[in-house]
């Protein structure tokens, strides 16, 4: 799996943004019960949103952000860019690694 951060640069008001968000938000947890998101919240100030993501490629994950409401609505751009998380916490091994399942002690 290759590791990204998606950031999802706002192109509208905030008041159309957040009439969207309850949508975009059921949209990102299909993303966190298919295993490719590890977090996702706002920015502050309020112009963007920042999603940590892994995904086979990045054209896999540009596909599954072509379903967002921001997108489909007009209401968003987005930024992806790929990285390789070489230090990270030990709870993180599982998902930096790139194994879905825990190893055996």
């Amino acid at each position: 799996m290759k590791h990204f951060v998606v950031e999802i640069v706002y192109a509208a008001a905030l008041d159309s943004i957040d009439a969207a968000l309850p949508a975009h938000r059921a949209f990102l947890q299909a993303g966190y019960d298919r295993g490719w998101l590890l977090m996702s919240g706002p920015c502050a100030p309020r112009i963007a949103g920042i999603v940590v993501a892994r995904a086979p490629s990045r054209e896999s994950l540009e596909d599954f952000f072509r379903a967002d409401p921001f997108l489909l609505q007009g209401l968003a751009k987005y930024r992806y860019t790929e990285f390789s998380p070489v230090k990270h916490q030990n709870f993180m091994a599982v998902w930096c690694g790139g194994d879905d399942s825990p190893k055996a002690a």
